[in-house]
């Protein structure tokens, strides 16, 4: 697995590089936003951690223009530590945010539960015809990406990951703590507002009026579920 390591502090770029290679990584480096644009293009790369403060094209930046091209993960790191910041990271496509310091075991747990789910992508061979249909919404596990009707829309790993478990248990309602802990893993410091980011991302891509979603819906006061129309 080959991860993008993206932050202009290079003490702390040194570090993670050498961690992450203990742990079996293959690991490159960037130190500005347009680098590591430039460098998210090669298919191989697996993961992109990704500083928000950053020159010439900072975190935000940088995560908008990987996301006009690619689906893969990214793992924001911000110093800064107010909501907005995690909110604006997740608006942008990021599919999770580690705030500074941390502590390198939550990076690699992070790093490890992210590509558990994800699973191995086209790049690296997967089988093809691999496709959970659920009602009018399809998902393409080769691709990692979902259909409805004609349209086909790229995914977020995590965005992907929460239309797979609302579509294989349609109709079944779960609370924000209960995907959180689903999807991110018991304990990470994630909040329930997280999980409204990505439903309002969800139905902007799949519903054709997602003010009055027909597919993924609310149950006020509960939480979430899927509808198989």
């Amino acid at each position: 697995m080959k991860i993008l390591v993206v932050d202009d502090e290079k003490l702390l770029v040194k570090g993670l590089k050498f961690n992450l290679e203990q742990e079996g990584y293959q690991v490159v480096t960037a130190f500005d936003g347009e680098e590591a644009v430039r460098l998210a293009h090669d298919d191989s790369i697996d993961l992109i951690l990704l500083d928000l403060m950053l020159p010439r094209l900072d975190g935000f930046g940088a995560c908008r223009e990987i996301r006009k091209f690619s689906d893969v993960p990214i793992i924001m790191l911000t110093a800064k530590s107010e909501d907005i910041d995690k909110i604006l990271g997740l608006e942008y496509g990021a599919d999770d945010y580690i705030t500074k310091p941390f502590n390198i075991r939550e990076v690699t747990a992070r790093i490890k539960a992210i590509l558990r789910r994800r699973g191995p992508s086209s790049a690296h061979g997967a089988d093809q015809g691999n496709v959970l249909v659920s009602g009018a919404i399809s998902l393409d596990y080769n691709f990692r990406r979902a259909s409805t009707g004609n349209r086909s829309v790229e995914l977020t790993s995590k965005e992907f990951d929460l239309l797979e478990l609302l579509l294989k248990h349609p109709d079944t309602v779960y609370t924000r703590e209960q995907l959180l802990e689903l999807l991110w893993g018991k304990g990470y410091p994630s909040e329930e507002r997280t999980i409204d980011v990505h439903m309002r991302r969800l139905r902007e891509k799949l519903e054709d009026n997602p003010a009055e979603p027909r597919y993924l819906k609310t149950k006020w006061g509960v939480g979430y579920y899927y509808k198989e129309a």
